[in-house]
Order: C-alpha cells, then sequence, then structure tokens
C-alpha cells in the first residue's frame, strides 16, 4: 500500500505512480482525442457531416451511469475495508493468544511459548502469501515440529499451521500443563484464525459478477463515443477536452473499483499486508520477551 500526505494537494495532483489510472488510461484517452478530432474537423472545418445537439439523451445516460459507478466503487470499496478489518482482527486475535499462551504456562515452558510465537507468526505470513501466489519459503521460520518444506508444499500452508496449533494446544492440555477450561479459552482464539482466512479467501474468490462488470465498461465505451456527436455542433474544438474529462472520469472510477475489489495484492491501493505480519511477529517477540 502507498504512504502518502492526504494534505499535499500538490503532489497528490501532479505526480503519476504506476497504477495511476491515468497512466493506464493513457492510450484509450489518445485513441478518444484523435476520434474526436476527426469528427469536430468533419463538422467545423470542411462541414462533411452537420451534427445537432442531442445533449438531452447523454444527460439522461449520464445520470444513469452515474448511479451504476457509485454503487460499483461502493462495493469494491466494502470487499477493500472488509479485508482491513479481517487483518486487524488477525493482529488482535494474534496478540490475544500470545498473550494468554504466556500467561497459562508456566515459566518452564519457555521453549514451548516460543514454540507458539513461531506457529503465529508463520501463520501470518503464509497467510498473506497464500492470498497472493504460494507461499514463499524465504518468509518462513523452520520450527521444530512443524517444517517450512512441510507448510509450503502443502495445498493450504495456512491450515496446516492452524492443525498444528490445535495439535500442540490438545498435547498441552493432555499432558496436564493447562486444565480444560483454559483449552476451551485457547480454542475460541485459534477457531478464530480458521475464520480469518475462510473470509479472506471468500473476498479473493468471489469477484464481481462477470455480466455486471462488462456491462458497465460496454456503457462507459457507448457513452463517450457518441459523446461528441451531440457535443461538437455546440462547443466546436472544445469538444476534445470535454470528452476526454468524462471518460478519465468514467472510466478512472472503473479502474479504481477494479483495482481495491482485491485488496490482497502487491499494487499500491491494495492492504499492507506485509507490514501487518511483519507487526504481528514483532508484537509475538515483544510479548515473549516480557
Amino acid at each position: 500500500m502507498k504512504a502518502y500526505n492526504p494534505k499535499n494537494w500538490t503532489k497528490l495532483i501532479f505526480h503519476f505512480h504506476k497504477s495511476d489510472s491515468f497512466r493506464m488510461l493513457l492510450p484509450a484517452i489518445i485513441a478518444l482525442a484523435i476520434y474526436s478530432s476527426v469528427l469536430c474537423y468533419l463538422d467545423v472545418e470542411i462541414k462533411v457531416i452537420k451534427l445537432r445537439s442531442t445533449t438531452v439523451l447523454h444527460s439522461l445516460l449520464g445520470f444513469v451511469l452515474s448511479l451504476l459507478l457509485v454503487f460499483r466503487t461502493n462495493t469494491a470499496y466494502d470487499r477493500w475495508w472488509e479485508g482491513r478489518k479481517l487483518w486487524g482482527e488477525l493482529v488482535n486475535n494474534s496478540r490475544n493468544l500470545m498473550f494468554k499462551i504466556n500467561a497459562f504456562l508456566p515459566q518452564t515452558e519457555t521453549e514451548t511459548k516460543k514454540h507458539f510465537s513461531l506457529l503465529i507468526g508463520n501463520f501470518a505470513m503464509a497467510l498473506k502469501e497464500h492470498l497472493r501466489h504460494g507461499v514463499n519459503p524465504l518468509l518462513i521460520d523452520e520450527h521444530p515440529n512443524l517444517t517450512v518444506k512441510a507448510v509450503t508444499e502443502n495445498a493450504h500452508g495456512p491450515n496446516k499451521i492452524i492443525q498444528q496449533l490445535f495439535i500442540e494446544t490438545n498435547q498441552l492440555n493432555q499432558k496436564g500443563i493447562i486444565s480444560d477450561e483454559k483449552l476451551i479459552v485457547l480454542n475460541h482464539e485459534l477457531s478464530s484464525f480458521a475464520a480469518v482466512v475462510g473470509a479472506c479467501e471468500r473476498i479473493k474468490s468471489t469477484p464481481i459478477p462477470y455480466s455486471y462488470s462488462t456491462f458497465i465498461k460496454r456503457i462507459i465505451l457507448i457513452y463517450t463515443i457518441t459523446l461528441p456527436l451531440g457535443l461538437v455542433d455546440d462547443f466546436k474544438w472544445a469538444t476534445i477536452p470535454m470528452v476526454l474529462f468524462v471518460f478519465y472520469a468514467f472510466a478512472g472510477l472503473e479502474l479504481i473499483a477494479e483495482e481495491i475489489e482485491d485488496p490482497f495484492g502487491i499494487e499500491d491501493n491494495d492492504l499492507p499486508t506485509d507490514e501487518i505480519a511483519k507487526r504481528i511477529k514483532k508484537n509475538l517477540a515483544d510479548i515473549l520477551a516480557e
């Protein structure tokens, strides 16, 4: 996720990063500018065609298109924000589990506490990578009871780590190190990890319906290529920048919605899951040190 100062208007307006909508739309903007210029030349200069103002239809269609884009953007942002809440929940649950492990286990179980810290930290890293392109072995710490190879070669690395957390917690109960009551408390935190995984996978694997996405794109295309026909009679050569601005506004909103509806990637507007996972590991180390 790209960090920025929202109060610095000058930098925000004139800075173009690699995923900026203007940069991505530039080829289409150039093509639309050429198309609009040809229409203006034919109508204004050589008068081969004589177009009449038909802005009423575009006004009505523009209102409908605006409503569709508002719904599209809100839906995409809801997915982005839900993903952020899920990772915030993961941060809290990781801390709570480590707090309880640190408090429930006696001082003689220092190694066991370290094992839990490794597993929880590995889980955050594995989940981050699982939602992208598979688990990177360089980001997973070696655990005596669950090797890096066992995590990375498993079809679902995060579930493998959750399973090991349940196994080791149950073993502590069987050995009498933690009571049944404390086991129930720990199971609640462990179950929340699986819930976070399932919710993130739901967002990842359920994009906006195909028909809805293609319909909006087609409407934007039809609207913008017919808009010069309705404006050139009144605005002449000024039609070109007006059409380009309208296209940039509508198509830019659609591009932003496309980017944030899958918030677990590595683009500028995606969630900072790398930083969150590192923060979880640091928090676990601090709790263990206390």
